[in-house]
């Protein structure tokens, strides 16, 4: 689905590369959660992949970026957003409109979708998101997770094939954070949306996500299934990522020799490993 290969960027105005020979591979279906500490080039990855790098922002670009085998930069930003829906952080400055169903209208109208086929995209868009109930509410009305969910309800009626997300959990509640994610859950495994977040809350995004991505310094270091990337958890932590607990007491647990080198990703598994540690120890 989508396809980075030697991918070395430099903003028009930096003075080092923001992304250093990056190569990826996203297969179609997959859930793959980018994580890094403050300013390694998390952003800055997902531009290159929704082009808004180079189409908006310049610099010194090298590489290829293929989306769907189509190249985005010879791709205009249309082609590419009718594969690719973002989302980001900032919800309030990406709404355009003051009611729910105005904003999904809004995107529909934008792409040109034929209007017998417009209150169909958004009452199914509402409804696979579960907010049906706000179609008529005011935006400024609604919660953080609420915006979110309209968000991602508007750039779903356009019927892209990847969601792409930076940072979508950022300024909500744990309550909220977690309703976002099973949204995003099962429109991968119920309708095959290929899934791509940016997130700093690492111990959410490694519930949910089959594989990540580790950005240092522009660098892509790890990339995997979570287990894999969390069997890393030191070096993790020196470069400024905060691992979940549960993955750096079974490494803790793995220097001792008391765990048989398993990385547990999840409380269940921790609270097992636990116990079977302290069975042993009996």
């Amino acid at each position: 689905m989508i396809e980075i290969k030697n991918l070395t960027f430099k903003y028009e105005t930096g003075t080092k590369n923001a992304l250093s020979n990056i190569n990826l591979n996203i297969e179609d279906g997959g859930f793959v959660g980018i994580i890094g500490p403050s300013g390694s080039g998390k952003s800055t990855l997902t531009y290159v992949v929704n082009g808004v790098i180079p189409h908006h922002f310049k610099g010194e670009y090298y590489g290829k970026v293929l989306v769907d085998g189509k190249d985005v930069f010879e791709s205009s930003l249309t082609e590419i957003s009718c594969i690719i829906g973002s989302v980001f952080q900032d919800i309030d400055s990406q709404m355009v409109s003051t009611v729910v169903e105005d904003e999904i209208l809004y995107g529909l109208e934008n792409f040109g979708v034929p209007r017998d086929e417009i209150e169909e995209r958004i009452s199914s868009s509402l409804a696979l998101v579960g907010i049906s109930n706000l179609r008529m509410r005011e935006i400024s009305s609604l919660s953080g997770g609420q915006k979110q969910k309209v968000a991602i309800a508007a750039i779903l009626a356009i019927k892209p094939r990847v969601l792409l997300l930076d940072e979508p959990t950022g300024e909500l509640d744990p309550s909220s954070s977690r309703q976002i994610f099973r949204v995003l859950k099962e429109l991968n495994e119920k309708f095959g949306i290929t899934v791509i977040v940016v997130e700093q809350k690492i111990m959410l995004l490694c519930e949910f996500a089959k594989t990540l991505g580790v950005i240092e310094d522009g660098k892509l270091v790890y990339y995997g299934n979570v287990r894999q990337v969390l069997e890393h958890s030191e070096h993790l932590e020196e470069i400024g990522v905060k691992c979940p607990r549960v993955a750096s007491l079974s490494i803790l647990l793995n220097k001792e020799g008391l765990n048989g080198g398993g990385v547990a990703v999840n409380v269940e598994e921790a609270d097992a490993m636990v116990r079977r540690v302290l069975n042993d120890r009996l």
